[in-house]
């Protein structure tokens, strides 16, 4: 039994590490077929803390309750218990082996219990999960549904083995030891101690051997498993998510939400004023994602977060992010022996491989290299384009990725080569694009529009809103307040700019816009893919926005469209343009703490808020909106289902404010069916695109009868602005305050 047991174990071992050894390589091989980027590598001190925080806290995981403490265990207990099977392999030749200085300690014997137990019954937990979430079940409501099944179970049942073998291994030590009654050392395994304790000495030994085996069989035969598997994200996480972590985008650990990465090729920013001869706009190979990229692709361990989270795949759309991640580590890996031969295609699409390179790759690697990165089923294409147009950038997939995976930035990279070399992208974002470019707001309306906003405030309650530069001198104004293109052209999100202004006035604060000076921030143009269309835009805005704050004390910027926030605050500063960005529920926040604003006249009814996914998760703005509507008198506060960090986009970002959806539910039905359930008399949000949204789904379930006809959907300043207001004079029939929708 102990020879068999050697030699099998031996011949297990040699032949799992030399095959995991060997995927190993090959993958750091195909990583590194990826473009270059030199960002990765700054604060090594910083990103070593990320790591250990995100790894040892289980940052990401423990927003899952149940599923992220018992995911830490296995976490753990797989790394921490790889003394055990150096234990076992001593057993094999000597039932009574122990580590060496640490093996007879009582506190390395009661861990050993207590993450051998916890293990075991964290990955019991885990499979439970899967089994109550199968997609044959749940279908698309499953977060599993086109994960690799078998390659997860293995995994899972693996671990599973291994805690088994673990535990069995404590009972027979204890028993062949002669412990006969509970202590630290066989805290959990002391029950099958005393059940093992009637069996000759032998036969213990024996058992010692077989278990040791064992354990080193399922481990060595899982490393087999996955050194034949090289692109079995669901195992090889386990290694490569503590690159994939130290490598991600933000140095500071943050996620890669906020700003989009300037667009480069061959890993140097593109000079758009003079581009290479050689430049690479955007990706329409996998080999033009950069290594992190491809990193990104081989780390993904099919969890599904992503796609749970999703507004696309929760109403009936084709992309997931997941499956996304996944179809592309799939073509990286099949089109890998081709790139490390020395393939790949010019600007021109001709071969730059001789024949001579080629004449060994397979023949199914050279077929994988034909495939379009974008191309529907009948041109075998690895990403569908309504897969790829699909997507509204709302982060949730960013957020949610235990191994921070950066979605979007790749999402938009293939966006970019569909717009700026293919010109294919839908029909309806053209005359976005084309209005954008001749016009500088994406209706087409005239300039001088931008100021009819100003002139209705005037009529209506006799508020001049000054022109900086032409009305007032820089040096007077305390906040420059981007009006943004909807907030000044189109009629709901005019409401909210105006109650804005009339709510600074109030508190007297000294503003300015800039009027006709103002064009898009170019926020729908970079998300659609246009990179070149938004350095243009935001190159003159930051031209613009300098020349008008160049005497101002501070260049201080308050916005109340989240997107423009976002583009000015995180994405200018890429083009020189540094400024001191608030939201205006910031700013409004501000004012009411500071007694500048006091809400006194009650707002009666239930509301519900719905987080822009601009000013929530890309920027972690939360807590103003809410914290002003809780100082609004009369007003009842319930949170949707879905709020804050899981919170559910409204449809228009990303570009698909301009695009239709003609594929499953409308996301901004889904948004407000999950506030209609509530029951409520307000919706608000604080963002011209969501109020639109919501607004015009709202008003189709009022004509449905699906929905209250006094329903309102309302700016959060919209709501502070009628609390603010003077009350109506004694013996007046006015009602109580309402808000104007």
């Amino acid at each position: 039994m102990q020879l068999a047991a050697i030699v099998i174990s031996l011949v297990t071992f040699v032949i799992g590490t030399a095959l995991a050894a060997r995927a190993a390589l090959y993958i750091y091989r195909v990583v590194r077929t990826g473009a270059d980027d030199s960002t990765r590598f700054g604060q090594p001190a910083q990103r070593v803390k990320t790591v250990a925080t995100e790894f040892v806290g289980h940052t990401r995981m423990n927003r899952w309750g149940v599923v992220g403490v018992a995911h830490w265990f296995v976490a753990v207990g797989f790394f921490s218990l790889v003394l055990t099977i150096v234990n076992a392999f001593g057993q094999l030749f000597d039932a009574d082996f122990a580590l060496p200085i640490i093996g007879h300690w009582m506190i390395w014997q009661l861990f050993v219990e207590l993450i051998g137990t916890l293990t075991t019954l964290g990955i019991l937990v885990l499979i439970v999960i899967r089994l109550m979430s199968l997609p044959s079940r749940s279908g698309r409501k499953s977060r599993f549904a086109g994960s690799i099944a078998w390659q997860a179970f293995y995994v899972e049942y693996t671990i599973l083995g291994i805690g088994l073998c673990i535990l069995m291994l404590r009972g027979l030590e204890g028993a062949l030891n002669g412990v006969d009654s509970y202590g630290p050392e066989h805290l959990v395994s002391y029950p099958l101690v005393s059940a093992l304790s009637g069996l000759s000495h032998g036969t213990l030994e024996n058992l010692i051997y077989l278990f040791a085996m064992l354990k080193i069989c399922i481990s060595f035969a899982w490393a087999t498993t996955i050194g034949l598997n090289p692109s079995m994200g669901v195992a090889w996480h386990r290694f490569l998510g503590f690159f994939n972590i130290y490598f991600k985008r933000e140095e500071d650990g943050g996620t890669a939400l906020g700003a989009l990465r300037p667009m480069t090729s061959n890993g140097q920013p593109i000079d758009f004023e003079d581009p290479a001869d050689d430049a690479v706009f955007g990706v329409s190979q996998v080999e033009h994602f950069s290594w992190k990229g491809i990193l990104d692709f081989s780390t993904c361990t099919e969890c599904g977060r992503c796609q749970s989270q999703c507004p696309a795949w929760n109403t009936g759309k084709p992309l997931s992010p997941k499956l996304l991640i996944m179809s592309l580590r799939e073509h990286a890996y099949g089109k890998a022996p081709y790139l490390l031969a020395g393939g790949g295609k010019d600007m021109e699409g001709e071969e730059k491989a001789t024949s001579e390179q080629l004449k060994d790759v397979p023949a199914a690697a050279l077929a994988e290299a034909e495939r379009p990165l974008i191309g529907t089923a009948e041109e075998n294409g690895v990403i569908d384009p309504d897969v790829l147009w699909s997507c509204t950038t709302c982060g949730a997939c960013v957020e949610q990725c235990p191994v921070d995976i950066e979605h979007i930035d790749h999402i938009v990279d293939m966006r970019r080569y569909q717009v700026m070399i293919e010109s294919s992208f839908p029909t309806e974002a053209g005359t976005m694009l084309k209005n954008l470019e001749n016009k500088g707001n994406p209706w087409g309306m005239a300039t001088k529009a931008r100021l009819d906003w100003v002139k209705e405030l005037k009529k209506e309650t006799g508020i001049e809103v000054p022109v900086i530069g032409e009305d007032i001198d820089p040096a007077e104004v305390e906040y420059l307040y981007w009006v943004g293109c909807a907030g000044a052209l189109e009629d709901r999100a005019k409401k909210t700019t105006k109650a804005f202004a009339e709510l600074l006035h109030t508190a007297g604060v000294k503003f300015a816009i800039l009027g006709k000076e103002e064009s898009c921030t170019g926020d729908s143009a970079r998300r659609l893919g246009n990179e070149f269309l938004f350095q243009m835009l935001g190159a003159q805005n930051v031209e613009t926005l300098n020349a008008a704050l160049e005497d101002a004390p501070v260049k201080r910027i308050v916005a109340t469209c989240p997107h423009c926030f976002n583009t000015i605050a995180n994405e200018y500063p890429q083009l020189g343009g540094h400024f001191e960005v608030i939201h205006h529920t910031q700013l409004l926040q501000h004012l009411i703490d500071e007694g500048k604003l006091v809400p006194v006249n009650p707002v009666e009814g239930l509301i519900t808020y719905h987080d822009p996914c601009y000013l929530g998760r890309h920027n972690k703005v939360y807590s103003p909106p809410r914290e002003i509507m809780d100082k609004v008198p009369g007003l009842r506060q319930q949170e949707m289902h879905r709020h804050k960090e899981r919170g559910f986009c409204c449809g228009a970002g990303g570009a698909r404010m301009w695009m239709e959806e003609r594929i499953g539910k409308r996301i901004n039905t889904e948004r407000v069916d999950e506030a209609l359930s509530l029951n409520p008399d307000i919706v608000s949000t604080a963002c011209p695109f969501c109020l639109v949204m919501l607004s015009d789904s709202v008003n189709g379930k009022k004509n449905e009868g699906a929905a209250k006809e006094h329903l309102k959907v309302v700016d959060v300043a919209q709501l502070l602005l009628d609390s603010v207001k003077a009350q109506p004079p004694a013996g007046s029939e006015e009602q109580p305050a309402t808000v104007d929708a």
